[in-house]
C-alpha cells in the first residue's frame, strides 16, 4: 500500500509527514521502508506524551484537557501541526489506546483516531482495532495507510 501512496505523491510532487502517538514510529518506519522515500517523505514526530503534542505539534492544552489525547480534535490538530511544522503537502496522524492498560468504558483499548491534513482539508476517522498491543499498532498503521490512499486517490486530480 505504501508503494501506491508513494506513486501518487511522486506523480504530483507532494510531500508527506506523520505525527504518531499510539503507533510509536511504525507509520514512519513503513514510509521509509521504500528506497527513494526521501523524495516524498519529510519526516515524523512521535508525540507520545501530551507535552510533546503541545510543544512540537501545537496541540492546544485546552483541547487535550477537554477532549483527551485520544480524540478527533487532537488527531486533527496533530496532523495539522506536523504538516505546518515540516511544511508538507499532506500529513497523517495517529492517536489511540494500544493497551493492554489505559482503556475506559468510553474509550476502550483499541480506540484509535487517525487524521489526514492538507492545505484544503483535515479529515479524521475513528478506528476500533483488536488484539494485542502490537497487533493494534499494526492494524492502526495499515488502516491509516488505506485511509490516506483512498483520500489521495480521490483527490489525485486536484490541488491539495
Amino acid at each position: 500500500m505504501i508503494e501506491q501512496i508513494a506513486k501518487i505523491l511522486l506523480s504530483h510532487q507532494w510531500t508527506l509527514a506523520v505525527a504518531e502517538s499510539c503507533t510509536g514510529g511504525r507509520l514512519s518506519a513503513e514510509a521509509t521502508r521504500l528506497s527513494g522515500s526521501s523524495l516524498w517523505y519529510k519526516g515524523g514526530v512521535i508525540a507520545y506524551s501530551n507535552e510533546v503534542k503541545e510543544q512540537l505539534l501545537d496541540v492546544s492544552h485546552q483541547t487535550l484537557l477537554q477532549y483527551g489525547a485520544v480524540s478527533e480534535l487532537v488527531a486533527k490538530a496533530m496532523a495539522d501541526g506536523v504538516r505546518r511544522k515540516l511544511q508538507t503537502d499532506i500529513a497523517l496522524a495517529t492517536t489511540g489506546i494500544a493497551g493492554p492498560t489505559g482503556g475506559s468504558p468510553e474509550k476502550p483499548i483499541g480506540t484509535v483516531w487517525i487524521a489526514c491534513s492538507t492545505n484544503q482539508f483535515t479529515i479524521a476517522k475513528l478506528l476500533h482495532c483488536n488484539g494485542s498491543r502490537e497487533s493494534i499498532q499494526i492494524e492502526a498503521v495499515e488502516k491509516t495507510l488505506c485511509f490516506a490512499l483512498n483520500l489521495l486517490s480521490s483527490h489525485a486530480t486536484t490541488n491539495l
